[in-house]
């Protein structure tokens, strides 16, 4: 699964967002620029956020965005599915994008495909924006690790 960069920009702009919770509203040119995100691309998504309820616009010299619920409402996986539209490596196991195969009767790898769909859809529902920011950057050897090197790739 790879997310568009319309997601990974609506997932900064929001962690921007929880960090900043209760303390008023950030400027859209402040979430760009922390965000490393075009302006005029960020303007549209943070149209899209609103639409769904979770960011508020607040008019006004000192105005931008605030959440719009609280970081422990706001699920990873709502964000990813309504960009995105999906958590299916591949289309034989998608629900939304499904994309019949002829060797789906056959099919051995399939299986691996469809716990690898479950468990990322698993993981990124239990992924409030409170319990994603409450832990810790990734570490480059966490990144990097020796064991998992060998699959050049992932």
């Amino acid at each position: 699964m790879k997310i568009s960069k319309k997601t990974d920009y609506a997932l900064r702009a929001l962690f921007t967002l929880v960090e900043h919770y209760g303390r008023g509203p950030i400027p859209i040119r402040e979430l760009a620029r922390r965000n490393d995100v075009p302006k005029q691309f960020l303007e549209h998504i943070m149209l899209d956020l609103k639409s769904q309820g979770w960011v508020q616009s607040v008019p006004g010299k000192n105005g931008g965005y605030i959440l719009a619920q609280r970081p422990e409402k706001i699920r990873m996986g709502q964000v990813v599915r309504h960009f995105d539209n999906l958590l299916s490596p591949i289309n034989c196991i998608s629900t939304s994008r499904y994309e019949r195969c002829s060797q789906e009767p056959v099919c051995r790898f399939r299986r691996v495909f469809l716990q690898i769909r479950n468990d990322t859809a698993r993981l990124m529902d239990n992924a409030t924006l409170a319990s994603v920011f409450s832990g810790r950057p990734v570490q480059a050897h966490e990144v990097f690790d020796e064991a998992l090197i060998g699959g050049a790739g992932i």
